[in-house]
């Protein structure tokens, strides 16, 4: 059975920093509209990366900028050489070129996230192809009027009986019960915000437990 993969998806380093170092997360995810809402350029995406892997994450994902098949290689290979094997994964969107490029980046050893996977198929094929991850957006399929959480369980359900090792990614998980309905699921991998960290983490009652404790022993002397 897969371990299960727990991922910050933010490009603003002092967002993560209120999370990590932590032993619970695998890694981090990023996209080009994190990395200009934080204000990172492109130039800066590879040190930005490296502090997230000094902080303690054992992975980290960023997207190509490019369309064609050509294009999207040649933005991995440059990506790609910044990192040793294992700590990049390439992000790539799940077109018809995507596709091809992330098969040829598999088949070479390179681990490949297919994102914006928004159809039954589009998962199938990430694991037909051999990617790491396939990535569906929860909250945004939702706000098309999908199921997504129905949708997202046939996608596993596919992955699952085709023996694929690819692990649903699911980005755009904005409250503590979508995330607590994808682990029922049984997907192998989440992206969260930051913000959402406290949530799953900080619980009140564990935290007044915790004072009462510390009260006490405090009393023993």
């Amino acid at each position: 059975m897969q371990a299960f993969h727990l991922y910050l998806d933010s490009a603003d380093l002092a967002e993560l920093k209120t999370c990590l170092p932590h032993p619970a997360v695998h890694g981090v995810t990023t996209n080009p509209t994190l990395l200009r809402r934080a204000g990172v350029s492109r130039s800066a995406l590879p040190q930005l990366l490296h502090t997230c892997l000094q902080l303690g994450a054992r992975q980290v994902q960023a997207q190509v900028h490019a369309a064609d098949t050509d294009g999207i290689l040649a933005d991995a290979r440059q990506l790609l050489a910044e990192f040793n094997p294992g700590q990049l994964v390439v992000k790539i969107p799940a077109t018809r070129d995507g596709l091809r490029a992330g098969a040829e980046l598999s088949a070479a050893g390179f681990p490949v996230t297919y994102t914006a996977v928004y159809a039954l198929e589009q998962a199938h094929f990430a694991g037909q192809l051999g990617a790491s991850y396939a990535a569906p957006y929860l909250g945004r399929l939702e706000d098309a009027g999908v199921d997504g959480l129905a949708l997202i369980a046939q996608m596993q359900a596919a992955l699952t009986r085709s023996g694929a090792s690819t692990r649903l990614l699911v980005a755009s998980v904005r409250s503590r019960a979508a995330y607590l309905a994808l682990l029922e699921l049984g997907v192998g991998s989440i992206t969260i915000p930051p913000k959402l960290f406290s949530e799953l983490f900080d619980h009140r009652a564990t935290l007044d437990a915790e004072i009462g404790f510390l009260a006490d022993a405090a009393a023993l002397g």
